[in-house]
């Protein structure tokens, strides 16, 4: 990313915005999907996202290469806030007298999604670990930014991002019934996801 784009979207410029938008939505998109299991969901936190990347533009570092893992940082917030919304909204409805009978569309939905099944199994390990180890396998695995990236979206040090996605690999290996030393892909089932690499960010 041009140092000028940073520059321009720092100071608000809408254009700027939409080249941010244009860059970076589809991969914004690609991991609240994996967080939320919906599509639909899924396109709700691209657009919250990039509204609070807004809110927040002012606290961009003037330096730097890519706005990916910042961008990325905000994403993952999102989808958890938004986790909260719905299910206090579920609860709700949860406790509204039960509708009439309606035709079911959800297995015709659930159909058009490669290995629903797989990505649900994934989904529910994830689901068991700790929010913080959550925030890495999303950055690091899914999302592929590398350590220093990880380190920059999150705030911590990059020492505690190895140590996070030490651990979450780990507790996911266990709840695989996997030995301690297997793999340490973490895959949706349609594409491996691999070791991030150690260089610069993506």
């Amino acid at each position: 990313m041009e140092p000028s784009l940073r520059s321009r979207v720092r100071a608000g410029d809408p254009d700027a915005f939409a080249v941010l938008f244009d860059d970076f939505a589809q991969a914004v998109h690609h991991l609240a999907f994996r967080l939320t299991g919906s599509s639909q969901e899924a396109e709700e936190v691209v657009s919250l996202t990039f509204l609070e990347a807004w809110r927040l533009r002012s606290g961009i570092e003037p330096e730097g290469e890519s706005l990916r893992p910042w961008l990325m940082g905000i994403a993952v917030n999102v989808v958890r806030n938004f986790s909260r919304a719905s299910r206090r909204q579920r609860a709700a409805m949860a406790r509204l007298p039960a509708p009439g009978a309606v035709p079911d569309f959800a297995d015709e939905l659930a159909g058009r999604i490669d290995d629903t099944a797989r990505l649900a199994a994934v989904r529910a390990a994830f689901g068991k670990l700790r929010p913080a180890e959550q925030d890495v396998v999303a950055l690091c695995v899914w999302s592929e930014l590398d350590y220093v990236a990880a380190a920059q979206a999150l705030g911590v040090p990059v020492g505690t991002v190895r140590s996070r996605l030490s651990r979450a690999r780990r507790k996911l290996r266990q709840l695989a019934g996997e030995p301690d030393g297997g793999s340490e892909q973490l895959s949706d089932g349609r594409r491996p996801a691999v070791r991030p690499a150690q260089g610069g960010t993506r």
